[in-house]
């Protein structure tokens, strides 16, 4: 894919994301506002990688980007499934800080959620670091960390939020569950 056509993606996908996180990117206490940048960093890994996708398919490193771009997918079908069938979605409820499908009234601790608080993070996490080892490098790697970092800094404000909402509830939630990845962080 040549520069051109990388640039006009870039520009183009920035404004979608710019658009689904505008009431969120007018305050820093917001874990949209993190979001964002995650989205970002992930974005231009992608445009990075993109011309690397398919070279040597059966190498170790593709067999694990493959992999984790796998378990990507399922975490965000697993955890749109269960805020859909669980979370009693409220398109009324008052918070400028979600989007649609975050906009949940129930607490979700059913299925994935039973391990990690954060799928659809966690499968951010997976997408970023699967999109790296399509072709590792030293600003791909910086990439990748610094999305780790948004990613870490999203979850913890987008904790504060729930433990305002949901209250103790939540707190005994986080307690019994980990962050991104089931028994280990």
């Amino acid at each position: 894919m040549t520069i051109v056509y990388k640039a006009i993606l870039f520009a183009l996908l920035t404004t979608g994301i710019v658009w689904v996180s505008r009431s969120s990117l007018r305050d820093v206490r917001y874990h949209g506002f993190y979001r964002f940048f995650a989205w970002e960093t992930i974005l231009i890994l992608f445009l990075m990688n993109v011309d690397y996708w398919f070279v040597d398919p059966f190498a170790p490193r593709q067999i694990v980007s493959w992999s984790f771009l796998i378990v990507s997918l399922v975490l965000i079908y697993q955890g749109v499934l269960l805020f859909r069938r669980k979370g009693n979605l409220d398109q009324g409820r008052d918070d400028p800080a979600l989007i649609g499908i975050e906009k949940t009234t129930e607490l979700v601790t059913t299925g994935v959620y039973r391990y990690i608080r954060h799928p659809f993070y966690s499968s951010l996490l997976f997408l970023g670091w699967g999109i790296l080892l399509k072709n590792v490098s030293w600003l791909g790697l910086l990439l990748a960390a610094i999305t780790t970092l948004f990613l870490i800094i999203t979850a913890r404000k987008e904790e504060t939020e729930n433990i305002r909402y949901f209250g103790e509830t939540y707190r005994e939630y986080m307690e019994r569950t980990k962050m991104f990845v089931p028994y280990i962080f």
